[in-house]
């Protein structure tokens, strides 16, 4: 099992901590604030709700969570050492003394900074790479490193095996990529509300409604390419080019963050959040990027992408009770309704996705769908035995009733963990030629394969198959 220290347990501490954890490492954390334990405990709540909803494969078992009463206790031992403490370089510079006293040989600091450069930051002696993430840093992938090029790839190895994406700079520079881009339009925003052109709902609006959301899945360049039409890229930059020498922008300019641009900042802020608590804000974040990220993944697109690649990287269930488990998948927020529970699309969802595990089984996969056949939906039966709450770990096994000619019968089990079922779908399909829309005999090897497993499940009940609507038993 490998072992995390995380060195300050505040907003990105507590982040690391709950992105080890759930990837199976076990973490200790160091952090003198007494309230630190309380405050970790409420993000790893969030988190659990929120990280294993993006993948249709469990997460590793989590790993222990320990607190430490000094940093030599924490370090000692650790395979990673993620230091977030505050953005003042003397103290930074401190507790690296501190760390590097009691790393591991070949042992180096991965800095949360959100600023310094890695040079700045090894400048005392100790062995520093930066390893900037974004909050939460349980759900956004990204991780900027910066610094020695060896460690930077163990670095980049390491986040990238618990579902991150990490972006290493070709040059070292202050305040990295992302924040620089952050920093920008903050001066832009904070100019806005100096001249009263627009309050902090308003920009937040601006931003959340319209290129907020382009740039979730495409990015600056991407986007401007499909400005561009048809003619592209270059199309674009002919036209819009010259407005980069226009008065648009005042981003060479910073405005004075005096008393009373400070005092409408918080009081706006407050006007547009403050009904709401901190925790029922990370709730909503969390809610709202669960659904993007769900949706992006999807398509593979952006951080899609990530948790993608990342899910491949799981251990993928064998059988349960003799039967192939053909889904694993934590209830996401996207799947339940104002009750609260999981609502009735959502099973027929979670049965599609468990039928493509059973194709995929007998080979009748992405590839043999690409080239022209597939199985059709023709009815399914449902059967709610159970109410199923967000974050519930649903198991999926999946029994062949029929698999002979063009007929492929499945009955899938829907287990909650302690064992008894949620739910149970009956469904027919039938093999379809995708060039003429024709039902078909399926390819030797996937009637052999889907034959095989019907002659292996033939005998076992399968209690609720065959029923009318309404039948229980």
């Amino acid at each position: 099992m490998s072992r995390a220290a995380i060195i300050g347990g505040g907003v990105i501490g507590g982040g690391w901590a709950a992105r080890f954890l759930l990837n199976g490492w076990d973490v200790v954390v160091f952090d003198p604030d007494p309230g630190a334990a309380r405050k970790i405990a409420e993000v790893l709540d969030n988190a659990r709700a929120s990280l294993p909803a993006l993948y249709a494969r469990p997460l590793p078992p989590e790993g222990s969570l320990t607190f430490a009463a000094s940093i030599a206790q924490a370090v000692a031992g650790a395979d990673w050492v993620q230091e977030s403490v505050s953005e003042r370089l003397a103290l930074k510079h401190k507790v690296y003394a501190e760390i590097a006293a009691h790393l591991p040989e070949g042992g180096f600091i991965a800095s949360s900074t959100s600023g310094f450069k890695a040079s700045d930051l090894a400048s005392g002696g100790a062995p520093v790479v930066v390893v900037h993430p974004f909050n939460p840093v349980y759900l956004l992938p990204l991780t900027e490193i910066s610094g020695d090029p060896s460690l930077c790839d163990t670095a980049a190895a390491v986040v990238t095996s618990i579902g991150m994406h990490p972006l290493v700079l070709r040059k070292e520079i202050d305040a990295f990529i992302g924040n620089r881009f952050q920093e920008a339009v903050w001066r832009e925003a904070l100019w806005m509300l100096k001249d009263g052109i627009a309050t902090t709902s308003e920009i937040d609006d601006a931003i959340r409604m319209s290129f907020g959301l382009r740039w979730a899945q495409m990015g600056l360049f991407e986007t401007y390419r499909i400005a561009g039409g048809e003619a592209g890229m270059q199309s674009y930059i002919e036209q819009f080019g010259p407005t980069l020498s226009w008065p648009w922008t005042k981003l060479t300019d910073v405005p004075d963050l005096d008393a009373a641009l400070i005092e409408t900042i918080g009081s706006q802020s407050d006007a547009q959040s403050g009904h709401l608590g901190i925790r029922e804000l990370e709730r909503l974040r969390d809610d709202n990027l669960v659904a993007i990220l769900r949706g992006l993944r999807r398509t593979g697109s952006g951080a899609g992408g990530v948790v993608l690649r990342h899910e491949q990287t799981l251990e993928a269930e064998g059988e349960l009770d003799g039967l192939p488990i053909t889904l694993s998948q934590s209830v996401p927020v996207t799947w339940t309704d104002y009750n609260g529970h999981m609502n009735e699309a959502a099973y027929l969802e979670l049965g599609t996705w468990a039928t493509d595990g059973l194709m995929a089984l007998v080979g009748a996969d992405e590839a043999y769908v690409s080239a022209g056949k597939s199985f059709f939906t023709v009815d399914t039966r449902i059967r709610y035995l159970g109410e199923v709450h967000r974050g519930t770990m649903l198991t999926v096994t999946t029994q062949v009733l029929e698999g002979a000619g063009k007929k492929m019968k499945l009955f899938h089990r829907v287990t909650k963990p302690d064992g008894t079922l949620a739910a149970t779908l009956e469904t027919l399909l039938l093999h379809t030629d995708l060039t003429t829309r024709r039902a078909c005999a399926p390819e030797p090897q996937v009637a052999e394969a889907l034959e095989t497993l019907a002659a292996v499940h033939a005998g076992r009940p399968a209690e609720g198959a065959g029923g009318s609507v309404g039948q229980r038993n």
